[in-house]
Parts: C-alpha cells; sequence; structure tokens
C-alpha cells in the first residue's frame, strides 16, 4: 500500500476509534454503578433472618408476659363465674357473683371511696408536680441535689411510707399533732378518724407520686422551644404569663400522659391502706382492692373476688379510653 494511501485510511478512521478502549478487569463494577455492599436497602424489605433474631430476642419478655399477665387474666375472668374457695373444686355459678355485686353494700361504698379519692388526688397531683418541676426548671446552684431530694419519695418503699406517716399522723404523740397543740391549732385523729383518714390517705400518696409527675413535667419543660417563649416575652408576656399561657398549653400531652397513670395507679390503690389503716376506721378507707382481697384471701371467695376484678378492670379500661380520647381530641384540635 502506497503511503497516499495508508495516510487516506488513517484519516477517514473516526475520532472515537483513536481512544483506547478500557479493559474491564473480571469482577470489576463500572465506575458510578452502586455496588450490593453500597446500593441502598428498600424501605419494608426484611430478611426472614432478621425477624427470627427480633422475635428471639424478645420471646423471654412475651413469654414472661403470658405466664403471669395473660393467663392470669383469663383465669380470674373465667373464676368470676364460679363458686370457688381456692380449695374444693369450683362450681357453676353463671352471673350470680355479679348480680351479688349490685346488692352488696360494702362492694358499693368502696366504689365511691376510689371514686372520691381519685377525683382528689389526680388533680392535687398534677397541680403540685407542675408547679414543683416550674421550680426545679432553673440554672441554680445545686439544682441538681434539689432535684434528687424531691424525686426520693418516688422511690421509697410503700410500707417504709406507710409507717413513716403511721408515726407522724399518729393521734397521741405524733409530730404533726404534736406541732399543731403548739401552735394552738385543733389536732385530728387522722388515720383513726373516719372522717379525716381518706384525706390522710391522699396526702400520704400525693406526697409518693409528686417527684415522679414532676420528673415528667420537667422533661416536658425542657423540652418546650426557646424561640416560643423568646416571642412570647417580646411580645410584652412576663415569665409567669408566658409559663401559664404558652408553656402549660404545650404540655398538654404531657399531661394527658400524667392523668392516665395517676388515675390507673389511683383506682388500684391497695399497699397504702394495707400498711395504714386496713380499711377503716369504720370502712371508712375501704377500696375496691383492699375489699378485693379481703374477699380472696381472708373469707376466700374467690369467685366473688374475681367478679370485682373484672369490673375494675372494665371500669380502667373505660376511663383509660375516654381520657386517651379526650387528649387526643384536644391535642388535634390545637395543632389544627
Amino acid at each position: 500500500m502506497s503511503s497516499a494511501g495508508w495516510i487516506r485510511e488513517r484519516g477517514s478512521a473516526s475520532p472515537r476509534s483513536r481512544v483506547p478502549r478500557r479493559t474491564m478487569l473480571p469482577g470489576r463494577t463500572p465506575p458510578g454503578r452502586p455496588t450490593a455492599a453500597t446500593e441502598p436497602r428498600r424501605p419494608g424489605r426484611r430478611s426472614l433472618g432478621d425477624g427470627l433474631v427480633g422475635w428471639a430476642m424478645v420471646s423471654p419478655s412475651v413469654l414472661l408476659i403470658g405466664v403471669f399477665g395473660l393467663v392470669p387474666v383469663v383465669w380470674s375472668f373465667v373464676l368470676s363465674f364460679q363458686h370457688s374457695d381456692l380449695q374444693t373444686p369450683a362450681t357453676s355459678a353463671g352471673l350470680a357473683n355479679y348480680r351479688e355485686l349490685v346488692h352488696d353494700p360494702l362492694f358499693v361504698a368502696s366504689v365511691r371511696h376510689t371514686l372520691v379519692y381519685t377525683a382528689i388526688f389526680v388533680p392535687v397531683t398534677l397541680l403540685l408536680s407542675l408547679l414543683a418541676a416550674a421550680a426545679l426548671n432553673r440554672r441554680i446552684r445545686g439544682i441538681s441535689v434539689y432535684r434528687l431530694a424531691f424525686f426520693i419519695p418516688v422511690v421509697t418503699s410503700t410500707v417504709a411510707t406507710g409507717v413513716i406517716f403511721t408515726w407522724l399522723l399518729d393521734p397521741a404523740f405524733g409530730f404533726v399533732n404534736m406541732s399543731l397543740a403548739k401552735l394552738g391549732l385543733p389536732t385530728s385523729g387522722f388515720f383513726s378518724s373516719p372522717h379525716a383518714a381518706l384525706l390522710s390517705v391522699v396526702a400520704m400518696t400525693v406526697w409518693g407520686w409528686t417527684g415522679f409527675g414532676a420528673l415528667i413535667y420537667l422533661a416536658g419543660l425542657q423540652g418546650t422551644p426557646s424561640d416560643v417563649l423568646e416571642a412570647a416575652q417580646i411580645d410584652g408576656c412576663s415569665k409567669t404569663g408566658a409559663f401559664w399561657r404558652v408553656q402549660v398549653p404545650l404540655l398538654r400531652p404531657v399531661t394527658g400522659f400524667l392523668t392516665v397513670w395517676l388515675t390507673i395507679n389511683a383506682l388500684q390503690l391497695f399497699d397504702e391502706i394495707f400498711v395504714t389503716t386496713r380499711g377503716g376506721p369504720l370502712n371508712a378507707t375501704n377500696v375496691v382492692v383492699y375489699y378485693l382481697y379481703r374477699q380472696a384471701f381472708e373469707f376466700f371467695h374467690a369467685g366473688y373476688a374475681a367478679a370485682m376484678a373484672t369490673v375494675l378492670f372494665v371500669i380502667i379500661a373505660l376511663v383509660t379510653w375516654a381520657q386517651s380520647r379526650f387528649t387526643g381530641d384536644a391535642t388535634s384540635a390545637e395543632r389544627s
């Protein structure tokens, strides 16, 4: 071939043909294409192994809850339709236990005492917890010590709390009556008085639960956006006004949670009554759970006590649902 023909043939080639082609090594991914390790996993895509590992980790808790929680509840519901003394074989009772509840004056009185206690205990604890949280939400020296001291009653044993208040409120030589006498104020029988016993139990339990409520409210106050408070102060609102008009409405979900939690605990009041008054004097502090306990383990009317437990379970479920629904509707309306 002549040199002119060779040059003409080389010149007719496209520019792309002059660029040397890259040789891909085996197992190498082209640049820009995601590899298996870097490829994001699609949402909702889980392997069977992940599910098995998750169930294996929670299975001990699920087993314990089922054995010590679900099984007793089902057994108590079945027992409520039987006559049983926990010793001899049970016999069928139908709805007799539930019909007897309506005509039992002690059970009706225990329901009334429980509702009165709940109606006083829950709002007082909420208010004191809110005020305590506002006082503890400050940057002063030693504030952590004050917070710890305020939370100590929550971790104190109920038995220890009952013993302490029994000594403090003793009508003869208790510290409270001695102080009232020195100040020239009238004394009270407290736990030994039919008119003051239930209020004394309320005071004792409020002292024990205010620290828990203050801790929850304190977390809510510290989570309040600072720009909202600054905007309120720029508009001329004082610190007290910003607290009641801005922060307190923003704490509505926290208040709803505490209301449900404290209501459930109030309806299940037992330890404090068992340690201090034993339902007395004159059945003035005979609440539902304590009366249930006596029927089951003192009089051995297990079927009748199971019927009480079922009624109490329904009441707690309805109250909790109503409070949660009310709090949820109020929060949704506020957001909208």
